[in-house]
């Protein structure tokens, strides 16, 4: 099985907020400035989140706090 397997799919909003320590509102307020990803939309009323784009937030924030 390829090792970037589990890096591919969907997150929808809950399970991305469980990885991210911030409330829905903020989450959103930094989607509109750019600091978080866009997400795509999968229907009328369905929009997820690439997991690697939240992936790579999470590490980007990881070596923010180490410096």
């Amino acid at each position: 099985m390829d090792s970037n397997m589990s890096q591919k799919g969907f997150l929808r909003l809950n399970q991305v907020l469980e990885l991210l320590p911030i409330g829905k509102s903020t989450f959103w307020a930094g989607i509109k400035t750019g600091r978080f990803p866009r997400p795509v939309k999968l229907g009328v009323r369905t929009s997820a989140w690439r997991r690697e784009d939240i992936l790579a937030l999470l590490e980007k924030f990881g070596k923010e706090g180490q410096q």
